[in-house]
């Protein structure tokens, strides 16, 4: 991973969009390179841009934010995007983490700890609102009764790990596990607890008292 992560803005108020440029441009981590005030003209960008981050409002003209990421999904584009929102909707979170989003913030996060949220994101992690986890608790308490049992102590402490925000790298060195062996192994974890992906795992795993 070397130079600076760039990033396309996908949000239909010009003055979010200079906000979040604003912040961005305090650190020499990120660098916006380009944006678009509707989903079908950010879709755009991110096909042709490939960056590697989209931050992507909801709701908008011209497409909204999940059917822009239903679509870097199916075509299997290397963006990886965060919803940044004003809404605090559990059926558009859930829509979201099945999109495999990496993260889903709300609009009233400070700067500090948007910067902070990219950066795990690039590093592989994912990123909740702690707002949204208690919504995505309860949709987990609603199913999946049965989840959860069958997880080894390894397993248990690797999901640990993953709840504390460390990604596959930093896992894989405290546990001495490669990367990729990492990568795989949460995969493994999140296809038996029946997440979509390692948010979901970690919610389901509290749900049955096993973090």
């Amino acid at each position: 991973m070397t130079g600076p992560a760039r990033v396309v803005l996908v949000d239909d108020h010009e003055v979010v969009r200079r906000g979040i440029r604003s912040i961005l441009a305090e650190t020499d981590e990120f660098v916006v390179v380009g944006e678009a005030r509707e989903g079908r003209e950010g879709l755009r960008l991110i096909r042709s841009l490939r960056p590697d981050l989209a931050l992507v409002d909801l709701r908008m003209d011209g497409g909204d934010g999940p059917a822009l990421c239903q679509a870097v999904q199916a075509e299997n584009l290397p963006t990886a995007v965060v919803i940044l929102t004003s809404f605090l909707d559990e059926a558009l979170i859930q829509t979201c983490i099945r999109l495999g989003v990496r993260g889903y913030l709300l609009k009233d996060v400070e700067g500090f700890d948007l910067l902070n949220s990219l950066r795990k994101v690039r590093q592989g992690g994912s990123v909740l609102d702690p707002k949204a986890t208690g919504l995505v608790l309860q949709w987990i308490q609603q199913g999946r009764e049965d989840a959860g049992t069958t997880l080894t102590p390894q397993d248990l402490e690797v999901l640990r790990l993953v709840a504390d925000g460390l990604t596959n790298r930093e896992i894989g060195r405290a546990l001495y596990l490669s990367e990729n062996t990492v990568k795989v192994r949460v995969m493994d974890i999140a296809r038996r607890l029946g997440a979509k992906n390692r948010i979901e795992a970690v919610m389901i795993a509290h749900r049955h008292g096993l973090l």
